[in-house]
């Protein structure tokens, strides 16, 4: 006779599923509805909490990057009459660059070219198979793999081989002072503007912009916009608006991001009025510490201040003086 399980069991016919084993369709279910618990506690679990410094960092940094752009749209963005929007343009005129000029800033756009070229990286790749360096250990592995029947993983052969990593494309912004105290030095300072505006815009995909800041800052050349001839200004302001400066340079050319070789060029005497160097210190300090270069070229007279952590040559004739510019600015991009 075949004895035929009752429901909830317990006949011999049911020796394999005695009462306390569940049925595959509960385990399922108790599976499935664990995994629905553990989705919704991960789904309502809070976001890690950012450490009270690190918040503050970040706080910082976007008020700082807000500010730049807003001084970048007051500087660059030109009025109804195609004019900076600071009140009118930096230039009282313009005149044609001298062939010492012309020369200069080509010894310059190679200078910045090699700083910024791409490196060569060393890639290692490694293979089961030739060519290759050989390595034993990895040789016996493979070897012991095989005779254990099992498919062979390890890759004993190595190879390194070298490929040029693309260069970063380069922006370049150039402060130049033009208060009361520079007044002696306006044609230096035109000439060197012209000469750095000029190397970097020869570069492809480079971008560079010129301010001038006095009272206020105000554009001399725009992003996107090679100067082809040289602008002139006087330095008669009672001001030098030094944060205004950076701050416009850095919103139109991202000199905080990385990404990009990023160098800001600063042509004053570091004579400046209330907090303004100090302001200015913050914020070359903020750039460096992103990446960017600094460099200062003072005019050849006593009393320069520089800003700490630039690098500082003296401009006396610009062209002549382009090499040392080059080996500054090189030194500037490659964080030397």
């Amino acid at each position: 006779m075949v004895d035929i399980a009752r429901p909830g069991g317990g006949g011999r016919g049911t020796a394999g599923q005695g009462a306390g084993v569940p049925s595959p369709v509960a385990s399922a279910v108790a599976k499935t509805t664990a995994a629905i618990k553990a989705a919704v506690a991960a789904e309502n679990t809070p976001a890690p909490a950012v450490p009270p410094g690190k918040a503050a960092e970040r706080a910082a940094e976007n008020t700082a990057r807000a500010s730049a752009q807003r001084a970048a749209r007051t500087v660059f963005a030109p009025s109804a009459t195609g004019q900076p929007g600071t009140g009118g343009p930096a230039a009282t005129g313009t005149r044609e660059p001298r062939d010492e000029e012309k020369a200069a800033a080509r010894r310059l756009a190679r200078a910045l070219r090699n700083a910024t070229i791409g490196q060569r990286a060393a890639v290692t790749t490694t293979s089961a198979t030739p060519p290759g360096r050989l390595k034993m250990r990895q040789a016996m592995a493979a070897s012991a793999q095989r005779a254990a029947g099992a498919l062979p993983t390890a890759e004993p052969f190595t190879r390194t081989t070298r490929r040029r990593v693309p260069a970063p494309p380069l922006r370049v912004g150039i402060a130049c002072d033009v208060s009361g105290s520079m007044m002696a030095f306006t044609g230096p300072v035109a000439s060197a503007a012209w000469i750095l505006a000029r190397a970097t815009a020869s570069i492809p995909a480079a971008a560079t912009a010129t301010v001038t800041y006095g009272d206020t800052a105000r554009a001399l050349t725009y992003p996107g916009h090679a100067p082809a001839r040289v602008s002139e200004f006087t330095a008669t302001a009672c001001y030098e608006d030094f944060r205004g400066a950076i701050d416009a340079l850095d919103g139109a050319l991202d000199l905080s991001r990385p990404g990009t070789a990023r160098l800001l060029v600063i042509i004053s005497d570091g004579e400046y009025k209330d907090t303004q160097h100090a302001d200015g210190q913050q914020r070359t300090t903020r750039l460096a510490a992103a990446g960017c270069g600094i460099l200062w070229l003072a005019p050849d007279k006593p009393g320069n201040t520089p800003v700490t952590g630039a690098q500082v040559i003296t401009l006396t004739d610009p062209a002549g003086t382009a090499a040392a510019i080059a080996a500054a600015a090189t030194r500037a991009l490659r964080g030397a």
